[in-house]
């Protein structure tokens, strides 16, 4: 029988306690469930918050650090004792766990991104819960994840999940805000996220942890092209993650369907880092959105960043909506020389041009 793999996905307010400390009543009531899915044909992955949430209390801050060195200084006291608070709990019931740290800077360059898969790939083969966190204590703003909802969906991808489990301070999706409308009504099923959703998710959440339900939205229409389901739940209902695994009606669930977007541009479309972006005229934008084309000279307007070829690079229109991400066939000292150029004008500047496309097609996933 093939065994189903499961990530689990723990926020900061659900992981500590009201004190801000680690609650160890909680991992231990999370712990006898995944010993529970593991003993059941199911790999489980944890991903976890609460690092800088640990830090800061021992730490005796009287409220959250803002700036970055502290924050990471933070990270750094609170991720020992987090991840001790795993490994101790998780020991207790017979299972071994392992630390993996990422950023999004590792994951955006695809051999890192790869080599980590076959890492966490390995770790369930050996039977060990994977505990992943985002290396706090290293991210800069500009390439962190931002919140772990998006770093749970990324690594429900990376070990190809058969469903994401986001244990939260909140039931699930509601019609609006319920913090402010007494009329919000609980969304059991979401075959795809709107515009609609996003506007409904309000702002962020709890003053523990960083994100509210518009990282949770985004990660579910991530997961959703992948083709993978998530369930957004109350973390402290009891048996939670059981119940979700077996298809109970627990908070709101995401469908996932057939996969849209698969391989290597998966990591296109959600890990890889773009070292740069071209903004494309109208023509371009139809070629590629409608035609299946790829991405020509002449189509760009615009170069921003600092590309070689083979580097992931964002695709952009006229208002700075994202189009698409592929991989450059030129670099941005080329490109800046050529862009709006037609195919026979270019050999005329560049006289070692090669005919190669700005992003050929079979490199490109649309947005």
């Amino acid at each position: 029988m093939a065994r189903h793999t499961i990530v689990v996905k723990v926020g900061s307010s659900t992981v500590t306690g009201a004190d801000g400390r680690v609650d160890r009543g909680y991992l231990a009531a999370l712990a006898d469930q995944v010993r529970s899915l593991t003993s059941d044909e199911h790999s489980v992955v944890v991903v976890t918050s609460g690092a800088i949430a640990a830090g800061f209390e021992t730490l005796h801050f009287a409220e959250r650090p803002t700036d970055m060195p502290t924050l990471q200084a933070t990270a750094a006291v609170g991720q020992v004792l987090l991840i001790d608070a795993y490994r101790e709990i998780f020991g207790e019931r017979g299972m071994t766990i392992g630390q993996v740290l990422v950023t999004r800077h590792e994951v955006g360059h695809r051999q890192q991104y790869v080599h980590a898969c076959e890492t966490l790939e390995r770790l369930l083969e050996l039977g060990i819960v994977p505990i992943v966190n985002e290396n706090d204590t290293t991210a800069v703003e500009e390439i962190r994840f931002g919140d772990n909802d998006y770093l749970a969906a990324l690594v429900g991808m990376m070990v190809h999940a058969d469903l994401v489990v986001l244990l939260t301070d909140i039931a699930g999706l509601y019609s609006a805000d319920p913090r402010i409308d007494a009329d919000a009504r609980l969304l059991e099923h979401v075959h795809e996220v709107t515009d609609e959703h996003l506007a409904s998710a309000g702002g962020p959440g709890s003053g523990v942890g960083s994100g509210g339900m518009t990282t949770k939205l985004e990660a579910a229409r991530a997961l959703m092209k992948a083709g993978i389901p998530m369930v957004v739940c109350d973390g402290r209902r009891p048996n939670v993650v059981a119940d979700a695994v077996a298809g109970a009606p627990v908070g709101t669930l995401f469908a996932g369907g057939q996969a849209a977007v698969k391989g290597r541009k998966l990591w296109l479309a959600y890990a890889g880092h773009p070292r740069g972006s071209v903004t494309i005229d109208d023509g371009a934008k139809h070629a590629l959105c409608l035609r299946g084309g790829s991405l020509l000279p002449a189509g760009v307007v615009d170069v921003t960043g600092s590309f070689v070829i083979g580097d992931a690079i964002a695709v952009v229109d006229g208002e700075g909506h994202p189009i698409a991400r592929g991989l450059a066939g030129m670099s941005s000292a080329d490109l800046k020389r050529v862009r709006g150029l037609k195919t026979a004008e270019i050999s005329r500047v560049l006289p070692n041009w090669d005919g190669a496309e700005v992003v050929h097609r079979d490199h490109l996933v649309i947005l």
